[in-house]
């Protein structure tokens, strides 16, 4: 197998004389207590930086999924993106914020069916969508409209889909290393 690329651009910091730089981590401090690593790495091009975060919110804010939802949604693309990163921040976002059920996160994170219905029609519709490259069988959409979801989330999930691409991507790319606060839920790879 070949070597995998790793970016030689450096994770940029709040002290950047470019406000372009600096100024979007400096937020992230103000409103996290902490810049994400990812943050440092995606703000290389402060317009991935943007886009991302303009995407996440609306995800969040316009999408339709309550908060363990929207967990399960980007647990499920980020694991089968493989990234790292993102199975382990949002492990620790599910625990902490969204307080997901562990028993729902390690599933998903382990790859086993999800102990909630309703719950794994999601996750298995948000892993279909994104194996799948947005073209989803019939079945398959059956399957989730059937379980209480729309139309409408389906586009939520596309939503999803394009912001896991930035972060898990860009993660990929970076090699980045995982913040402290994210350490208790480090998750590897597995098939």
């Amino acid at each position: 197998m070949s070597e995998v690329f790793k970016s030689s651009l450096s994770l940029r910091t709040m002290e950047d004389p470019n406000p372009t730089v600096s100024d979007p981590l400096k937020a992230a401090q103000a409103g996290m207590g902490m810049v994400p690593n990812m943050y440092a790495a995606m703000v290389n091009l402060p317009a991935l930086l943007d886009t991302y975060n303009h995407g996440y919110a609306k995800f969040r804010a316009e999408a339709g999924f309550t908060p363990v939802e929207q967990e399960v949604v980007f647990l499920a693309i980020s694991r089968f993106n493989g990234c790292h990163y993102c199975v382990a921040a949002h492990s620790f976002v599910g625990d902490m914020m969204s307080k997901v059920p562990t028993e729902v996160t390690d599933a998903i994170r382990n790859g086993h069916t999800v102990p909630d219905t309703k719950l794994e029609a999601l996750r298995a519709f948000a892993h279909q969508m994104t194996e799948s490259r947005g073209t989803p069988s019939l079945d398959q959409a059956k399957a989730f409209l059937a379980a209480g979801y729309t139309e409408e989330h389906i586009l939520g999930i596309i939503l999803a889909i394009s912001v896991k691409v930035i972060s898990n991507y860009t993660n990929h790319i970076f090699h980045t290393e995982l913040d402290s606060g994210f350490a208790a839920r480090a998750w590897d790879v597995v098939a």
